[in-house]
């Protein structure tokens, strides 16, 4: 009987990066969907700030992504999945900065939302939010690109590190999107990295979770529209 409990709903990308790392870790879980609850009392009570993932480890509570991913490798047996040198972790948590800051906020709130969300619903997309996020997505996938050729086939170590499992759904998210698939036609590095990384069992397995789950509407993601959509000055 396990003991660990992820809340959030199923195509969420942050949920996603704590079901990778739990699943890497070898820890069983339970997967509660909260999209029915989603800014609801339940939910607030567990994430005051209106947020996904959360975790419950017997009774401990914790969110934020990065504080859950951190507790996990290190309260679980399992492969290690932060780098013991000062300045590999430094770099580890240098991407996953990066990731927060610069990756996920163009590819998710900006690309994928218009492309991938929305429609389902019925809301049009905002081809300007989409041109503004273009540009930036573009800086972002040559560092990564000139990042990957000097490593040994991971972002850090030759082992997969938090960094990866914090990288892989956002960029599995841009190549749902056609200008994603374009983009990422042309950067063969961050190809071999999706290659090596879907082969991990973990990977198939949260993949296996995930994809019932694509295309169908997210109810409480009209709110989105509204509350998370980007502002863009007209050109």
């Amino acid at each position: 009987m396990t003991n660990v409990t992820v809340y959030g709903f199923p195509v969420s990308t942050y949920v996603n990066v704590v079901r990778l790392v739990l699943t890497h870790k070898g820890v069983p879980f339970v997967f509660h969907d909260l999209e029915p609850e989603m800014g609801g009392p339940s939910h607030l009570e567990l994430h005051p700030f209106n947020r996904v993932p959360i975790l419950d480890h017997a009774g401990f509570r914790l969110y934020e992504t990065a504080a859950i991913a951190a507790y996990v490798d290190e309260a679980f047996t399992g492969p290690a999945l932060q780098p013991t040198n000062a300045r590999e972790r430094a770099r580890m948590n240098q991407w996953i900065s990066s990731l927060n800051s610069y990756y996920y906020p163009y590819i998710a709130f900006h690309l994928s939302h218009e492309r991938l969300i929305y429609p389902p619903l019925g809301i049009e997309p905002d081809e300007k939010v989409v041109a503004v996020a273009l540009p930036k997505i573009a800086v972002g996938l040559d560092v990564m690109e000139r990042e990957l050729a000097h490593r040994s086939g991971y972002l850090i170590i030759d082992r997969p590190t938090l960094a990866d499992f914090f990288m892989l759904p956002t960029m599995t998210s841009l190549g749902l999107t056609p200008e994603g698939q374009v983009m990422l036609a042309g950067k063969p590095h961050i190809a071999s990295w999706r290659a090596r990384m879907e082969t991990l069992p973990s990977v198939v397995q949260v993949r296996s979770m995930v994809m019932p789950h694509l295309g169908k509407p997210v109810e409480h993601a009209r709110r989105w529209a509204t509350e998370h959509r980007p502002a863009v000055r007209a050109s």
